[in-house]
Formats: C-alpha cells, structure tokens, sequence
C-alpha cells in the first residue's frame, strides 16, 4: 500500500514514526513547506500519478498549492480532511471519513499509526485490528517536571504546592496541543524554567483554541474560565499567549476583562529559523497579521518573540519543530517580573516614570510636553493629583499644568539647546542624577558587541559629548517623591545648538541613539527603581529608533532602551498608524484619549466683510442695480484686502457673477473647516455646547443626516440639542438613537485616568478601534482604551475605490486642463493614515491611475486585480513613483506589495508605449542596462529599520542652501525599494531614474483633525519629492493636493491653495488663536510649532505666498497683546517664530512688506533679551544665531552621500 501524504510540518515527525512499524505501508511524506519547491513539487505529482495508490491530506493550506495538485490526480483515491476538503472520491463514505478525521486531529504517534491501519482495512482490504481513536485531553494542564496531564486546577495546585501557589506570584502561559501532542515543546519548557527561575509560580494550560462540538472541545474563553479564574477571581496575575491568531474565538470576549491581568504576546516564527529572522529587519514577514496584528484586537500587548522553526529534512521530507531563542526567553520573563511585581506593590510604593516629549527640531526648549491634540502638562498635572488621592506617594505636587511647566523651566529639566547648556542645567536644579562613567560602562559592557560598536562608531566612546558635565552624564527632571517627570532625551542631536554639524541622524538615519539616551532609560530602572514608565502624548521617538519593523531583536534600539519597564502609552485616539509602531516596537500598553472639540472655523476680519458684501450685492441685483454696481467695486477692493486673488480665477476677463461665485466657495471652503477648539485634557469630557459641537462633527457625512438636513450645520447642532434635551426620549428614529449612543461614549471618556491608572494596578486595559472620529467613527468612543487597527486583507475597500477614483480622474483633469497635456508620471506620497484613516483611498487612486482595479470576495477581502482594458479605461496608463512612510512599510506590507504587483503586472502588457506609460519609462530605462524587475520599480522607502524623509531635519537644522541639497537629502534617504520580494534593496538609480520624469506631487488628506501643519514629515515627504523632482528635471512640477474630507466632494487643489486654506481657519483665525491661548506654555508651542512648518512648505516647495508670512508676523510679532502672552507663558516659542520668519527673508524664501521687516528686526532684538535675562550666562550656546552648514562642509557626511550624488 503506497500512500501520499501531505501533512502539517510539525506532524511530519510524528507521521514517520508512526509509520516504520508497519511493514504493508510505504508513505511519501510532504509538507506544504516542501511543495513550495518547484521541483519537489513536480516530482512529487509524478508519484501521486504514477505510484500512490491513496492520497492523504490533513493540511492543504490556503494559498491554493494542494488543490492544484490533487485537480491533476482527481482519479486517484484521495482523503481530504485539510482546510478546503475538496477532491474527496466518492469511495471514501461520510462514516470513513469522520473516522479518520478524528485519528488525525486527536494526534500522537498512536492514532496516527492506527489512522493507517485504519485506512488499510477500509480501503485495501487488508485483514488488521484497528482499535478505536485513543482520546487525548483537548485542553489540561503541562508541566516538564510531572509525568501527567493535569485535567484540573485543583490536581496542578496539589501537585505544585499550595503553599508555593499562594506565596509567589503567579503566571499562566496558554499554548498549541498539537505542541503537547508531538512533543515539540522546548519553547514552553525554556519559558516556564526562565519564570520559576525568578520566583513566580507557573500554571502552563494547553488548549485547542477553536470550540468544537463534534469533539466536545472546549474554546479558549472556557478553558480561561477553567484554569485560570476561580470564585470570580483570578488566579494568575499575568498571562503569557503563546498561540497565534485570536486567543478568544467568539464575539463575546468578556472573560479577559474579568480575568483581568495584563495578557503578553510571545511569538515563535513558524515560518522562519533564527537566522532568517535575525536577518530580516522586518522580523515576522507574512506572520505578523496572525501573530500580532489579530492578538491586538483583543487587548493582548508586547509582542516578543520566543522561539523559532528548525528544519530537519532527513528521509525526504522536511520536518519541523520549535526552539527557544534563550535571550529572549529570558528578556520576556524579565518584563513579565516586573509587571507581576507592578501589580503586587503597594501603591503607596509604587515608583512611576513620566516622559514628556520634546522634539528638539521644533524648539527644544519651546516645545516642552509636545503631544498631538493634548494638553500634556495640564493632562499631566491631572494624572498626579488622582495618584495622589488614591493613595501614591507624590511630593511638591505641582497645582497645575502651568507651575509644572514653570518648575522644569526654572530649573532647566531638559536637555541642552539653543537657549541651554549643561551647565545651566546643573547650576539650576535640573539634574536629578550624575551618572559616573564607571556605572554607565557596566551596563554598556553588557549590550551586543555589534550594538557597543554602533554606538561608539556615532558618539564616540563612552560618556560621548552628548549631556556631560564633568566626565558624568547628566540626567535631568522633576523628582516627586515616587514620581519623576523628565522630559525624554535627544534622538539623533548633541550639544546647546542646532545645526548641520550636530544633527547626526541627518548624516546617518541609521545612527543609534546617544549614550546618553540610554543611560537615561537605564537609570530610570536600575538606579532611580522604577516600576513603570509612561510616555505622555502622541509621539515620541523611542518607538522609532533603529531596529526591526517587529519580533525585536536584543540588538534592537528600542528593546534595550525601555529593557524590562512596564510601559503606557498615552496616545490620540486618531492615531493607530503611529501608535501601532509604539505597541510593537516599544511594547507600549496604549491608553488612548480624546480629541479636541471639533467646531467650524467661520470668518473673520477681512473675510467677515467680504462674505457681508456678497450678501448684500446678491439681494441688491435684482431690486437696486445702482447699488448691486457700486457693491462691485467694494467687492473687488475687499477680495484684494483679504488676499483671496490667488484662490479666484481672474475677474479682468470674467464675467462678475462667476467672481462672486469663486469669493462664494473660498470663503465657504474657509468657513465650512473644522478646526480644534484648543487641546484636549486627559480624563475630561466636553459638555453642553461643547459636546453638541462635537456630536453635530460626527455625524454630519452620516447618511440619515444627510437626507434629514442637506448638510446644513446649524440644523444639524439643533437637532443635536434637541435629542439630548429630551430626558423622556420621545424622539426615537435612528438619528436620535446615533446621537444619545455618541452622548453616552463620550461621558465616558472621563475614564481616562482611571484606566490607566488600573495599568498602574497591572490590570488589563480593554481594547478598541481607532480612526477618525469625525468620519463618523464613533465607535473609537469612550476613549482610554488599548486601540488596535484594522484588518488590511479588506483594503481598499469598496467606499474607498469610489473616491480613489474620483481622485485619480479629478487629478488627470487638473493637469491636463493647466497644461495640455495628461501626465505621465506621478509623484505620490503614501502613508500608512491612508489605510487608517481612509480605508485606502489614495491606494485607490494609485491603482485607478494605473487602470488596475481590485477584486473583493463576498465578505470584503481583495481576492485579486484586473486589469482593466484600455478601451474601457479610456485614456493611457500613467506611471507613478510612490514613496512610502516607514510606518505603511512595518505595518501594511501586504498592501505594498499587492501595490507592487499591479504595477508590475502593468508593465508587462503588450500595449503601445503612449498609452501606458509604466511601460514607456521602464522600456526606456532598460535601455541604458537596467534589469527589467529594476526598471520596473515604482515603490520607494527609507531603510529599512529607519524613518523618515531627512528633508524636515535639513530644513530644521538650517543644514541647506540650494533645493539640489534638500534633493539630495530626500534622495539619499528615500533610495530604498520594497515590494513582493524586496524589502529595502538599495535603488538609488532606479529611484533617480523616475524623480527625471515626474510631471506632478500629490498628497490628498481626508480630514480636518490633521492639517498640512500637524507634522514636518509632511513637507518632510511631499515638499521633499517636490524639490528632488524639479531639480533632476529642470521642470516646474505640479504641487498638488487631494481634498476627500467630504467623500462625496471629492477634490484636488493647488497646493498653495490648501497652504492659505489651512493659514486662514487656524493660523490667522482669531476663534482658533484663542483655544490655542487657553493652554498657555503649550498653546504657544502648538502655534509655534504650526509657523515652522509654514517655513518648510516654503523652503521645500515654494508654494507659500509672501502675504502669509506679512500677515503671521503682525499677528504674532508685532501685536502686542500676543507679544505679552508669548512672553508670559512662552518666549521661547515667539523667539522660534521670529527666528523662522528672518531665515525666511534672510534666503530670500520671503518678500517682506519692508514696514512689517523693519519692526520684526526691532522685535526680535527684544526676545532675544528674553533669552538672555533668562539664561543670564549665553556663552557656549548658540542662541538665536543661524549657522549653515550642509554636506559640503561636513567630510562624513559628503562621503556618505557622494556615492548617490553622482550617480544623478
């Protein structure tokens, strides 16, 4: 009897032994691991056709291989109890079936010898005894030390010790039966020695994980119950999840909130040996949807990986089973000490770390608690006065947000900047430790050689120059008693200035953090005993430091920055992209927050009276027409007043109702945006007007509103005011039932201390969606949740193709009617808020662009592409060059290379070159040598384990002089290719090749909760594409922007246009200048911060007008009633501002009105004797003087950029 068997890897093993002492059977033993060799494959189909007389299968995967096979042998004899179970012969009964089914999935050597026997006597007549399948306990109790399964909690406590149970603190680990099964568990035995080494009790379960009646297997919510929870109570104090996928595979997943422990992920790589995984700096690959990204919708954190695939390919087919990777076994148990330990301290005990960031790009000193939407010291202030009440142990409490910005500020808690050395520092109080070298070696001493190497090669040997006074490191913050509030360390900068010389990253995106970033980190643990540390506000840069995408490495910057901390992260709520990164990389318990209110920017000054006089002239022309003439006049004089005349066409030659029309929709486009009405406090819920606002922000696109209210705001507040004034909730239709839903989440967004505060307890943080809650995402709502984001097999979907489309089309539009032509290459920027916030409609418009349309299967998944044809498609294929964010590289690389196949599919068509032109520019660079897969190339990205576009650094850094050094700079970091097989192959060429042709930039946005000037990576990415591409051209390159925050009216602008937009509903709105105020020291930053990007945009594009930077200078700078604010709360910020707008004039980026130049002169002499009075001592610190310096001036840098310099 010859059998072809197609098995589970893991059961490979396990199949062979069952099979040698069988002497009727001969079996051709094949993994799917196997049959993704071609020529094992082939060779394998010979035998299943010419020699097997039975087929076997109990795992025929998804991707379609084993059907495939057995649709070439389907005359064959064939059991097929794998996923698909198809091809089964009619010979084989529902009975026979069944039967061998369950010998299969009950597992051991015995059932499946007797599987055989079985399917001898059946099926081939053979005269054998089979006995019935031997049961083996679906789930139970393992432990390496006991000769037994354990089916009870009670028989493991007698067992273990009682005694021992209640002293220590207890971890359950839950894992694969198949692992107890085939005796593949050295990962379990590894983890389980590495705890009880540490003192804490182990109760290890294995289960099946997926309920089945059939075989009365409990799923993973019962056995929890079983084995972990007693008298409503729970057992263990931390679980460790070692399966993959969902832990819990129901909707209904409340046990983990009663069992209530933090719940940590370990991963082994099934797919990958140590060496694969250690060399890829993706880490997982294809296993990070089931590994990662689906234990996260349930709350479960960390994910450290623990072991990995080992092959055995002796007798012909590849076995596998699991080995621990010990030092991070090791490192997991570690973390998970420290959290059982977190949740057993007293809280009068307990020593917490607070971390507020402090881009120093921005203005380090001026930008003290930066936090995306947050008011992080306000927030900050709140978090310590709760800890106080419930019992921690907090001295010189601060009272507020602003004494606590004001105590960092007077002692100079910081690092050093323009405005700060360290000797300022020390003289002032800011330092809360000395480190000595002798100390900082011992753990240096301790890290990866190659890790030391890195460090030392970028800062020079230990201590380095980075914050040291005196040989020792200076560690600086607040110390409270059990609290320290510190502001985190520099990145990838030294010393009190900033510029070219000192801005290292911008040299090398791949540099390591400073020793003094490490130390900091260390001392917070091991010196100062921390037991938890949090990250305050939306975004820091730890989760951003070199290392792999996820499953870290001990190499990794971030695993050895945060080492063994309890870490919480409080992050924005509309922000999964980032905060996904900081879940993975920094192993982060998110407690998500709300956003501001949300209110319309209306009009003001100028603009208040132009939209009157519209007014008043669309009533005067048809009554009083010598009226409705005179009103002409005054309307042409009040659109030059407000600077409008680049946004309406050109009345010369137009007829006045179409100039109205044009000054009708810009004042509409302004006064119809959202703005945020100041910054969100953490633990706090906007009420009465406040909350109608922001319900009415929700649900405006909601189609029943639409219908009810023809997007009429007002209406739409009313009826919202309505419905939440009526106690009896008379009104009951869907509206009503929506908003009162809203009201509810929202009250409860005042929970946001109180969870994280359980995170302080070792609780469990429950999870939630993230996204945009003015898309009509209220279900992110309440707030202070651990958010997760979303499935990326369902990307794009159906929604998001129909405005990609409109997008693509209005895009080819626009061009062609400015020049006459259509465009042949198009530069996009695509970043991974694209997929969360807009389910992938700028990926829409790429493959639309393309003339590549996705297929979806019933539920929603993209099953495939089609191509659609060109008499269809009606116009020629347009090439793009796409740069992608690394965070859309770590988290959606199924989309990037579903991307990449479009496109390559693309080029391969046999079509003229002028009608695609993917194909004409790929024909055209194989011309001059290039391979064809390089020519083809179209997806770029930074290097792998780094961020960013380096152009904001420049800019920031004043490290430029021409737009070739910002291309350079865009250039050098962005050279790097990702698609189906590439990830991160070094195409600088390839990359110079498509900047040659690129015709247009392209950016859309599908919100007002993020603006042009939310983030500098946004001229960072766009404004750097712009600038590479005209300066390797030599053309005028379209700037372009994509509007989609009304998915119904879809657009695309200049983007100077959504620039003056975006200056007019915030930075010169007076509505939103007072919510900014309200926040003081942090209102000023945001503004700040909001002023520089305004210089970015200019430097990287040009595209701003010289009235945008008149008019912020007399707002700001010349006003004295914001003058005496800025110098209050902070002069920093102001000096910032003034020192941008100078080194705009001073590079001629600005034509300054000379009145309006003449006084900014005036007045930054005087902030500058702020600064001074402050400081008192300036030597050693650059103050508000701008030194260039670029590549040129700097040898290592030169070096590292020359090889991709000449070759443009």
């Amino acid at each position: 009897m010859k059998i072809g068997c197609v098995m589970w890897s893991g059961y490979i093993e396990s199949m062979a032994e069952a099979s040698r002492e069988l002497d009727f059977l001969e079996i051709n033993l094949k993994s799917l691991r196997d049959l993704e060799d071609e020529k094992t494959r082939i060779e394998f189909l010979d035998y299943l056709r010419d020699e097997a007389d039975l087929i076997l299968v109990s795992h025929s995967g998804f991707d379609g291989t084993v059907d495939e096979l057995l649709s070439k042998v389907k005359d064959k004899l064939i059991i097929n109890i794998g996923y698909t179970a198809s091809f089964i012969s009619p010979r084989v009964s529902s009975e026979q079936l069944s039967t061998i089914y369950r010998y299969l999935r009950l597992g051991g050597v015995e059932n499946l010898r007797n599987a055989l026997s079985y399917i001898g006597r059946e099926f081939f007549d053979l005269d054998l005894k089979v006995p019935p399948p031997m049961e083996i306990q679906w789930e139970g109790i393992y432990h390496p030390e006991s000769s037994c399964l354990f089916s009870s909690i009670d028989d493991y406590i007698k067992w273990y010790g009682e005694e021992r149970i209640t002293r220590a603190s207890t971890v359950g680990i839950l894992f694969y039966r198949s692992h107890v099964v085939t005796g593949d568990l050295e990962v379990e035995d590894a983890l389980i020695s590495a705890l009880e080494e540490r003192g804490l009790t182990v109760i290890p379960v294995f289960s099946w994980d997926f309920p089945n009646k059939e075989f009365e297997i409990a799923g993973n919510d019962s056995v929890i119950e079983r084995f972990f929870i007693k008298d409503d109570k729970p057992l263990i104090d931390l679980l460790i999840d070692l399966q993959s996928s969902f832990l819990i595979h129901t909707e209904d997943r409340s046990v983990l909130n009663r069992m209530d422990v933090p719940i940590i992920k370990g991963i082994t790589t099934y797919h990958r040996t140590e060496d694969e995984w250690r060399e890829d700096m993706h880490g997982l690959g294809g296993e990070l949807v089931w590994s990662v990204v689906m234990p996260e919708f349930e709350g479960i954190i960390e994910p450290l990986i623990t072991g990995a695939r080992v092959r055995d390919t002796a007798g012909g087919a590849t076995s596998e089973h699991f080995s621990p990777l010990r030092e991070r076994v090791e490192h997991l148990a570690d973390r998970v000490l420290k959290w059982v330990n977190l949740r057993k301290k007293p809280t009068k005990d307990r020593k917490i770390v607070f971390v507020l960031h402090n881009s120093p790009c921005a203005g380090l000193e001026s930008n003290v608690g930066a936090g995306s939407n947050l008011d992080t010291l306000e927030s900050l202030s709140r978090i310590l006065q709760r800890m106080r009440e419930e019992g921690y142990a907090i001295n010189d409490m601060p009272l507020d947000g602003e004494e606590l910005i004001e105590k960092i500020m007077e002692r100079k808690a910081i690092s050093d900047f323009r405005w700060t050395s360290v000797d300022e520092i020390v003289k002032k109080g800011g330092a809360i430790h000395l480190l000595e070298k002798e100390r900082y070696l011992s753990w240096f001493e301790k890290l990866p050689q190659d890790t030391r190497k890195s460090m030392i090669e970028g800062w020079g040997e230990p201590p380095g120059d980075a914050m040291v006074y005196k040989g020792r490191i200076v560690i600086t913050g607040l110390d409270l008693g059990n609290v320290l509030v510190c502001t985190q360390p520099k990145r990838g900068c030294y010393g009190a200035r900033c510029d070219g010389s000192v801005c290292k990253i911008l040299h090398d995106p791949e540099i390591p953090p400073t020793h003094h970033y490490i130390a900091t980190y260390r001392f917070f643990g091991e010196i100062w005993g921390a037991d938890a540390i949090v990250h305050v506000g939306t975004h820091g840069n730890i989760e951003f430091l070199p290392g792999k995408s996820v499953g870290l490495s001990e190499s990794c910057y971030p695993d050895l920055a945060i080492s063994d901390l309890p870490h919480l992260y409080i992050y924005s709520v509309d922000n999964p992209s980032e905060g996904i990164v900081a879940k993975r990389r920094s192993y982060a318990a998110l407690v998500d927050h709300m956003l501001p209110v949300m209110t319309e920017s209306g009009t003001y000054g100028e603009l208040n009276e132009l939209e009157r006089l519209i007014g008043e002239y669309e009533l005067a022309k048809t009554s009083d027409h010598a009226r409705a003439h005179a009103l002409e006049h005054l309307i042409l004089e009040a659109i030059d007043k407000a600077n409008l005349n680049g946004e309406i066409e050109s009345y010369e030659n137009t007829e006045f109702e179409e100039v109205v029309r044009s000054a009708h929709n810009a004042i509409s486009r302004i006064k119809d945006s959202l703005i945020n009405k100041g910054l969100h406090v953490f633990g706090e819920a906007p009420e009465g007007e406040e909350k109608i606002e922001l319900i009415a922000s929700m649900i405006r696109f909601d189609e029943d509103v639409k219908r009810s209210f023809e997007n009429d705001r007002e209406r739409i507040k009313e009826a919202v005011s309505s419905i939440l004034e009526d106690p009896d909730h008379e009104r009951d239709d869907e509206i009503a039932l929506k908003v009162r839903d809203i009201s509810e989440r929202i009250d409860l967004c005042k929970n946001e201390i109180t969870n994280l505060l359980h995170g302080f307890d070792g609780g469990y943080i429950p999870p939630g969606p993230s996204g945009l809650p003015t898309r009509g995402r209220w279900d992110v709502l309440p707030t202070g949740r651990n958010f997760y984001t979303l499935d990326p097999t369902r990307i794009p979907t159906r929604a998001a193709w129909r405005v990609g489309r409109k997008l693509a089309t209005n895009l080819i539009e626009k061009y062609e009617r400015e020049t006459g032509k259509i465009p042949e290459n198009c530069g996009m920027i695509l970043f991974s808020t694209d997929i969360t916030w807009a389910d992938g409609e700028e990926l829409s418009q790429i493959l639309y662009l393309i003339g590549v349309e996705p297929e979806w299967d019933e539920p929603g998944r993209v099953k495939d592409l089609r191509i659609i044809p060109l008499n269809e498609l009606k116009r020629p294929r347009i090439d793009v060059t796409i740069r992608i964010s690394g965070i859309m590289r770590d988290s959606f690389m199924q989309v990037i290379e579903l991307l990449d196949d479009a496109i390559r599919r693309v080029a391969e068509l046999d079509e003229p070159p002028d009608m695609n032109f993917i194909r004409k520019h790929a024909l055209s660079q194989r011309e001059t040598g290039l391979e064809w897969e390089r020519a083809t190339t179209r997806i770029f990205g930074s290097k792998p384990g780094t961020y960013g576009a380096g152009v904001n650094l420049a800019v920031n850094a004043s490290a430029w002089e021409t737009e070739e050094d910002l291309a350079n700079v865009f250039i050098y970091w962005s050279g790097y290719a990702y698609g189906k097989g590439i990830q991160g192959r070094e195409s600088h060429q390839e990359l110079l090749n498509q900047l040659k042709t690129v015709n247009l930039s392209f950016r859309s946005n599908p919100t007002d909760e993020h603006d042009l000037f939310g983030c500098c990576c946004y001229y960072g990415y766009h404004g750097g594409l712009t600038a590479a591409a005209r300066s390797l051209s030599g053309k005028d390159v379209k700037a372009y922007h994509g509007d989609t925050r009304n998915p119904s009216d879809v657009q695309v602008t200049d983007l100077s246009d959504e620039i003056e937009r975006v200056v007019r509903t915030r930075l010169l709105n007076p509505k939103w200048i007072e919510g900014m105020k309200e926040h003081g020291y942090r209102g000023a930053s945001e503004i700040s911060g909001k002023v520089t990007k305004v210089y970015g945009w200019q430097a990287t594009t040009h595209e701003v007008d010289d009235w945008i930077f008149n008019e912020i200078t007399r707002r700001y700078i010349l006003d004295d009633e914001m003058r005496e604010f800025f110098e209050e709360k902070n002069p920093w910020a102001l000096e910032e501002i003034g020192r941008r707008l100078l080194e705009a004039y001073e590079r001629n980026l600005w034509n300054p009105d000379p009145q309006v130049l003449e006084r900014l002169k005036k007045h930054y002499i005087e902030i500058e004797g702020w600064m001074e009075e402050r400081i008192e001592d300036v030597s050693g610190t650059q103050g508000g003087s701008i030194d260039i310096f670029t590549m040129e001036d700097i040898e290592s840098w030169k070096k590292k950029m020359e090889r991709t310099i000449s070759e443009k």
